[in-house]
């Protein structure tokens, strides 16, 4: 009997052993949502908060030995208990990610130790809250100073997510990118008390994902933000996503050519923006110098080819197909043309126009101001599509011009490349603009007009003949006049000209948002933008269902189809 009761209470404990381990290992996971969890007030930047807060209680969700991180109590309450558990475990992760991945690797290669004059853990806060959908997180500076120097201060190394991410794939590169900035404001505001050009203070950090191999879908969002808008300036920095792509390109050229030591040794310059990186060059025995880079840049996009040169490729796998589409001119192959054309751009913007057609030779000239310091290069393909490149030499007026003999006979296009390289610091983001113009004339051949009078008899002779079998059609089909049919089959993009175009610019002015109405088959800045009109106009069944949420301007399958669609209701009503 005595026995027995030893076991039995031998088993007693061991049950209530059990039992406390269990709780204590559901406290251990439940801890971070209790009613006593630390709750912090943060403020935070309106402009960027979806609610236009400007300050929010968030709670102290999970600590790792450099980082603190923090979600918005609101956003954290309106989930259910199984998202919480879902994004506790990914933000766990997160912070286990920065301190063996990205704080050393960032340390060590920036050389920055987390310091702040006020807060002295030596931790990084990481503050979710919920912010409008297009943007990833964000720096304040001000958090970099005491509440007396600036009264919003949250007195620590703080960088903010939005909380909408907190469980995706690709948080850790949006990390990397805010860490980027407070490594930068340590180095050129706290060390050198001078600022950091915005567009290269972004291009370091949009190089971060990058750097790290971070998988998460930041070089595919750039590149086709790029696609669509590759004429803009990588300098003049207005916040878009035009913005964004275009840096991130020119800095993964820049790091692919010339490594990663130039954002390196142009972070630790006391100079900012271009003077910056020319210095970094110089520093690691480069004879280029930014302007050589950029313009090379401006080729390699076009091109993407190795074999021309080693300057004008991507090496990156991701980017080794990349190639915009030039703004394309046709010359009358018949009997010879002229054209004039002004173009506005911005410094350090791309600009890629082809010629093709004509006949005889062809000369081109171009003209610029002196000040605006132009650099044209230009690609010559012939008829094998083996290409060369050269550069337009300018005047001290800026002007020049070039002249191939017989280039329909030779050649199959003319590219000219121009950019403006005057400016070369304080940008600002709002940029004066810069004018150029060129001149294109081809040689006319001779025509006897005996030849002339026979063709247009021929041709006039063919008119009233397929009046005639268009007449004995109708009749048999029983119709007044034939049906029109028109359909987009394929992908139409900045650039294209053809009969398709025509049929997509008559449905836009049809579906009011073509206001120019010009039916001219030239997909060019109008037609674009008539088609970011139309994609908005029904974002929620062609860009919404790829994570768009503004319309690119380029006509692909899900714009295509609901076109099309529209286009067959349209003619079944008709009929």
């Amino acid at each position: 009997m005595g026995i027995s009761c030893s076991i039995e209470k031998r088993r007693m404990i061991r049950s209530a052993r059990i039992k406390i381990l269990s709780f204590a290992l559901i406290l251990l996971f439940v801890a971070p949502f209790s009613v006593d969890a630390v709750v912090v007030e943060f403020n935070v930047e309106s402009n960027y908060d979806i609610f236009s807060r400007s300050s929010l209680e968030a709670i102290l969700q999970r600590s790792t030995t450099k980082t603190d991180i923090y979600v918005e109590e609101r956003w954290w309450d309106s989930l259910d208990l199984d998202r919480q558990l879902e994004i506790d475990k990914r933000i766990y992760q997160l912070g286990k990610e920065f301190d063996n991945r990205i704080y050393p690797e960032m340390q060590s290669l920036f050389d920055y130790n987390l310091h702040h004059p006020v807060d002295d853990s030596g931790k990084l806060t990481i503050l979710f809250h919920e912010m409008f959908s297009e943007s990833g997180g964000y720096f304040n500076s001000g958090d970099q100073y005491s509440r007396y120097q600036y009264n919003r201060s949250n007195e620590s190394n703080i960088v903010y997510i939005n909380a909408r991410f907190a469980d995706k794939d690709y948080l850790d590169g949006f990390l990397a990118h805010e860490f980027m900035h407070l490594i930068t404001f340590d180095k050129k505001e706290r060390e050198y008390n001078t600022r950091e050009e915005i567009w290269l203070n972004e291009a370091r950090a949009e190089y971060m994902p990058t750097f790290f191999d971070y998988d998460d879908g930041n070089l595919s969002r750039r590149r086709r933000s790029f696609i669509s808008y590759p004429d803009n300036s990588i300098t003049e920095w207005l916040n878009r996503s035009a913005d964004y792509g275009s840096v991130n390109i020119f800095v993964q050229y820049l790091v692919d050519h010339y490594g990663i030591e130039i954002l390196v040794d142009s972070l630790k310059s006391s100079k900012v923006g271009i003077r910056s990186i020319n210095e970094a060059l110089e520093k690691n025995n480069y004879s280029e110098d930014f302007s050589q880079i950029f313009t090379d840049w401006t080729i390699a996009v076009l091109l993407n080819d190795c074999s021309i040169n080693s300057r004008y490729c991507f090496n990156s796998k991701e980017l080794e197909d990349l190639r915009i589409v030039p703004m394309t001119s046709y010359l009358s192959r018949e009997y010879g043309s002229s054209s004039a054309s002004r173009r506005v751009t911005k410094d350090w913007a791309g600009n890629w126009y082809r010629v093709v057609g004509g006949v005889g030779d062809l000369r081109m000239e171009f003209k610029s101001n002196r000040q605006d310091n132009f650099r044209v290069p230009y690609v010559l393909c012939d008829l094998s599509d083996s290409c060369k490149i050269n550069f337009i030499n300018l005047d001290n007026y800026g002007d020049g011009e070039i002249k191939i003999a017989n280039f329909q006979e030779n050649y199959s296009s003319l590219t000219i490349i121009p950019s403006a390289q005057g400016k070369i610091s304080e940008f600002n983001g709002e940029e004066s603009p810069v004018y150029f113009d060129w001149i294109i004339e081809t040689g006319e051949r001779e025509r006897p007009p005996q030849e002339d009078e026979l063709m247009i008899q021929e041709l006039l002779a063919k008119i009233e003949e397929l009046k005639q079998e268009l007449a004995r059609l109708q009749r048999e089909l029983g119709i007044s006049q034939p049906p029109i049919l028109c359909r987009v089959d394929n992908n139409l993009y900045f650039g294209l000209r053809n009969d398709e175009v025509k049929c997509l610019q008559e449905f836009l002015k049809k579906e009011g948002v073509y206001p120019e109405k010009l039916i001219t088959g030239n997909f060019f800045n109008l037609t674009r933008q008539a088609v970011v009109r139309f994609q908005n106009k029904y974002a929620s069944e062609i860009l919404h269902p790829i994570g768009l949420s503004q319309g690119t301007g380029y006509v692909g399958p899900r714009t295509r189809d609901k076109i099309n669609k529209i286009l067959e209701l349209d003619q079944m009503i008709s009929s």
